[in-house]
């Protein structure tokens, strides 16, 4: 089996190096890799043109429209009829290419995704959103390869299909956040399968500050509300969990102005991230840092989300200002 591997690519050329570097050492070299320069200031260009000899490599360039259309582009360049999307702040384990040709063998699917994970190089702060991104006690474990749930919805960074199915939806839509949800919502609704491919993990080299980080997530939070109304009935209970955070940790935070022993609950979940995440990556500064991080992450998602509920289902507004231009922090 052989697979186009598509990267969108915005003034990141120090990550492209590292993701191609990475895809140099794969078990399996049944591949071609497209780059899509997506109106760049700073290209990749000259990276491209290093691993000519090594990589099978289309490079090209196109005006800035982000990520989802520029996948589209990507995709209409593509000679395999399996694509594989990363972004470029992703490293690929050398095994990668190899795990998903043997469970698409085993058991073909017309999509699939696979979770993110850290390495030990990672910054602090790096490992500390990899855990807050991952973790049971902030999302339930729902990107970090959770395997419980009935249909998977795979996303970008990591995200495979078929030519058929991409064509069969007209690929990518035009949502400025919540792309990648709104491209499996619309496979699954047209019959296509997804699956999660654990073994298809990838190195999640965010290089973003908790200010950028808010940003990307408060977003996040608006997309759920966007996607609720153009997919009825495809929120879930979970979505809503990051809302009801906001709304009990405030109120706790407020009474304990009166009640001092109300601080207690805050300050217990903290413990059990900080616990959790010194553990997992055997560093107390990374615990301190994944606190922050998950507070970040929680209260980013769950005021977007309240702000769009307010704007959008409760005061029927169209869609309303977001954090402008992060298609790619």
């Amino acid at each position: 089996m052989y697979f186009s591997i598509i990267i969108p690519v915005y003034n990141r050329p120090d990550e492209v190096d590292e993701l191609l570097q990475s895809l140099t050492l794969q078990t399996n070299k049944n591949f071609e890799v497209i780059l899509a320069e997506d109106g760049s200031t700073n290209k990749s260009n000259l990276i491209a043109d290093k691993y000519r000899d090594s990589l099978d490599i289309v490079y090209f360039e196109k005006s800035n429209s982000g990520p989802g259309t520029t996948r589209n582009a990507g995709a209409k360049r593509a000679k395999y009829d399996y694509y594989i999307f990363f972004d470029s702040d992703c490293i690929i384990p050398p095994q990668y290419i190899e795990n998903v040709s043997k469970s698409l063998y085993l058991k073909y699917h017309d999509a699939f995704g696979g979770p993110d994970a850290a390495l030990s190089t990672f910054t602090h702060i790096q490992k500390a959103i990899n855990y807050s991104m991952t973790s049971f006690f902030t999302t339930g474990g729902i990107r970090g390869g959770n395997k419980s749930m009935d249909k998977f919805h795979p996303r970008s960074f990591n995200l495979g299909v078929s030519r058929e199915a991409f064509e069969a939806i007209d690929g990518y839509g035009k949502m400025r956040f919540g792309e990648d949800i709104d491209f499996s919502l619309r496979l699954i609704q047209n019959g296509f399968t997804t699956t999660l491919i654990s073994e298809a993990y990838v190195y999640h080299k965010r290089r973003t500050t908790l200010k950028q980080f808010f940003k990307q997530v408060h977003n996040s939070g608006i997309a759920r509300i966007n996607l609720h109304i153009a997919h009825p009935g495809s929120m879930k209970l979970v979505h809503t969990l990051p809302a009801i955070f906001v709304i009990v940790m405030t109120s706790l935070l407020i009474i304990s102005l009166f009640i001092p022993r109300a601080i207690f609950i805050p300050i217990i979940y903290s413990l059990l991230i900080f616990v959790d995440a010194t553990l997992k990556n055997s560093s107390s500064l990374v615990g301190i840092y994944s606190v922050a991080s998950s507070w970040t992450q929680l209260f980013g998602y769950g005021t977007g989300f309240i702000s769009a509920t307010w704007n959008r289902l409760i005061l029927k507004k169209g869609e309303f200002k977001a954090f402008e231009k992060k298609f790619y922090d």
